[in-house]
């Protein structure tokens, strides 16, 4: 391999990229955006849950319990109904996600130490959102409960027991459970992913496009050269990218980043190796730009967003997709990047998704050069 050859065919790629503005602006944009939109669009976390009411009683007991709701950040009760119809109507055109229905009898239950049932009417249509917010609710339940029991404990002259069992639960690596501190470090996965599947995608096919091919083929240049010659000003833009994505993760939405700075570089280095030499191979064996555009997006961006465990947890993926999985390399590289984002471990315990990431990586660009040695022989 020639370094004046490889060297003149990265100079020949830069000069192209600075005079195609539209796609270095769409190389810089596009995963500004993107992070932009799903640090804010693709938000887990459940808060200020929007809450109907139709309190028969309308006692202090009753207005105990609401203020329970209403003062906590996951409920806001924004409408007092006076029936059914009420109630659905909220829920149907989806102003309420929840409903709380107090019967008329609950002061008098309450005071006489009878059990009553307030009914809870979750909007079910998001499996999900339904699933959190009954579990608040169960949870605002059992504290008005235990508030109940001590009462009437002290009533009765009796010291309040403390439970016999008292949990003591923290979150490590996570301490509010802000789903952004998970999305945004996976996001540097994406965004290299769509680097790979708009530019480099059409890096080869643009010269079979233009005529120029032959031109190139004509020259001494040799294949390797011509993959690493095209890869490398596509390089600097994704490390570019990853360094944007790294602070406004940091700075826009306090995203801790606890390991290694340069471990994590040196990873993002490796993965996009392999996305780049997977996107000029699409290139290189299509010929066309349109369709190479396609099947970059569909081999890479998709698997990257369905399948690596970026939002859907992969244990509850069915048995057969678990194992599709394994031949998605952002599984990986999401799993170093939570790893050194939010644990601040390194190799020592990612080790395995390395080395995985790194044969990835040797093999795409061994079959990125191999394709284009036969095209140029």
């Amino acid at each position: 391999m020639n370094s004046r050859r490889l060297a003149a065919v990265a100079r020949k790629e830069f000069i192209h990229i600075l005079r195609d503005w539209r796609s270095l602006m769409l190389a810089v944009s596009i995963p500004m955006l993107l992070i932009m939109l799903f640090g804010y669009a693709l938000n887990l976390d459940v808060d200020e849950v929007p809450t109907a009411v139709w309190d028969q009683s309308r006692t202090p007991e009753s207005r105990e319990l609401l203020s329970m709701f209403n003062g906590s950040p996951y409920f806001t009760i924004f409408a007092d109904a006076n029936n059914y119809r009420d109630l659905q109507h909220y829920l149907d055109c989806g102003a309420a996600t929840i409903a709380l229905v107090i019967p008329s009898d609950f002061a008098d239950a309450v005071l006489g130490n009878q059990p009553v049932e307030v009914q809870v009417i979750i909007d079910g249509s998001n499996a999900n959102t339904g699933r959190l917010v009954m579990g608040y609710a169960s949870t605002l339940g059992m504290i008005y409960n235990q508030r109940l029991s001590i009462r009437r404990l002290q009533s009765y002259g009796a010291d309040a027991q403390a439970a016999p069992v008292n949990l003591q639960a923290r979150a490590w690596y996570n301490l509010d459970l802000r789903s952004s501190n998970t999305i945004i470090p996976a996001i540097i996965a994406i965004v290299m992913m769509v680097i790979a599947a708009l530019l480099t995608s059409v890096t080869v096919a643009r010269e079979w496009e233009l005529g120029t091919m032959e031109q190139l083929i004509s020259t001494p240049v040799r294949g390797p050269e011509l993959v690493l010659g095209k890869l490398t000003p596509y390089f600097a833009i994704g490390l570019l990218d990853v360094l944007v994505a790294v602070a406004m993760g940091q700075w826009v939405f306090q995203v801790p980043l606890r390991g290694n700075v340069g471990l994590l570089f040196v990873m993002a280095s490796i993965f996009l190796v392999g996305a780049l030499s997977m996107g000029i191979t699409f290139s290189i064996t299509l010929k066309k730009q349109v369709l190479a555009i396609q099947l970059a997006l569909i081999g890479t961006f998709l698997p990257a967003m369905l399948l690596s465990g970026f939002v859907f947890a992969i244990p509850n993926m069915p048995r057969a997709i678990q194992t599709l999985t394994y031949i998605v390399p952002a599984r990986y590289f999401i799993a170093l990047l939570r790893g050194i984002y939010l644990k601040g471990i390194g190799l020592e315990i990612l080790w395995l998704d390395a080395l995985l990431l790194v044969i990835w990586a040797a093999v795409m660009l061994a079959v990125a050069n191999r394709r284009m040695r036969l095209k140029l022989d």
